[in-house]
């Protein structure tokens, strides 16, 4: 297993903390997804077999944030 934490821009409220949340625990290979709203990060444990940090960043991206 991996870890990686990526800076999110974009979230103003715990209703996006919970949607970004959901999206990066519905990749295939991710273990665990803690997205706090302070200080805009998502920590994400995964699978490097499955997920890589190029597809989590795509996927924060697509749930409408911006990953730094």
């Amino acid at each position: 297993m991996a870890t990686t934490t990526i800076p999110v821009g974009g979230m103003s409220c715990q209703k996006c903390v919970a949607s970004l949340t959901g999206v990066l625990s519905k990749l295939p290979g991710v273990e665990k997804a803690e997205v706090l709203l302070e200080p805009g990060q998502a920590t994400v444990t995964y699978d490097p077999a499955q997920v890589g940090e190029a597809r989590l960043r795509e996927a924060v991206e697509d749930a409408g944030f911006d990953a730094l």
